[in-house]
């Protein structure tokens, strides 16, 4: 079967773009998310790491 995909994959032209774009993307997401992670306010994130215990806001089901 990966003999079959792997010389399926050669035959496309440019197909080596593909992992250079993915990793840029992949690349791109984290680094922003590591830049939003150190600009979030504390107490934004405090916040929102108390909001499932906060019993005001609790739903009976």
């Amino acid at each position: 079967m990966l003999k079959f995909v792997k010389e399926h994959m050669q035959t496309i032209d440019g197909v080596a773009t593909y992992p250079m774009i993915s990793l840029l993307i992949f690349f791109v997401f984290f680094t922003l998310l590591f830049w939003w992670v150190i600009t979030a306010s504390k107490a934004h994130i405090r916040e929102m790491g108390e909001l499932p215990l906060d019993k005001d806001n609790q739903q009976n089901l």
